[in-house]
């Protein structure tokens, strides 16, 4: 058990500097999600066949199937990427990550109603004790939710940027945000 412990933490850290970087990117890139779908559709991966073999013997293999969902992130298949990480979600429903990356994988599929409750979800799931070393993806996904709801429910979009704000008070588009929503 304490082997699964050390593993699933070494694989969340490894995701959330993947997840950071990827985000850098999602926010600046427009993409068309059915021609990448397509062209995805239509490469052959090596990595993404071998995982899917090792998945086969084990479907309870969580790490096999967080470097799964990675993988299909990285290939910005969306669809199975969404579908790798909710598996992950019913066997480790507890585990945060595994939200955060299927909230980004809608964010980057354009969902962003399934975005939102993948976030919130997150932001539920995060335990105290694990808040330090998620401050960043947490202000995040504060952030987020305070942009999509910033036409809707000023009020909550407020609470929401305070939030990203105290989690990482240098994200200049929150900053940005704060003013707008506060003015």
């Amino acid at each position: 058990m304490k082997m699964t412990r050390i593993n699933i933490r070494n694989l969340f850290l490894g995701l959330m500097f993947t997840g950071s970087a990827g985000f850098i990117s999602a926010q600046t890139t427009q993409t068309d999600s059915s021609a990448t779908a397509v062209t995805t559709a239509q490469t052959a991966n090596p990595a993404i066949d071998n995982l899917k073999k090792q998945i086969e013997t084990n479907p309870k293999d969580t790490e096999a199937l967080a470097k799964l969902a990675t993988a299909y992130q990285e290939a910005s298949d969306w669809t199975n990427a969404i579908d790798t990480w909710k598996k992950i979600s019913v066997l480790l429903p507890d585990w945060a990550p595994s939200y955060y990356s299927q909230a980004y994988a809608y964010q980057s599929a354009k969902d962003d109603a399934n975005a939102r409750m993948a976030y919130e979800k997150y932001i539920a799931t995060v335990k105290p004790e694990e808040v330090e070393q998620n401050k960043k993806n947490l202000a995040y996904a504060y952030f987020y939710l305070a942009f999509a709801e910033q036409q809707t429910n000023r009020d909550k979009a407020k609470e929401h940027i305070a939030k990203s704000l105290q989690y990482d008070p240098t994200n200049q588009d929150a900053v940005k945000l704060s003013k707008a929503l506060n003015s």
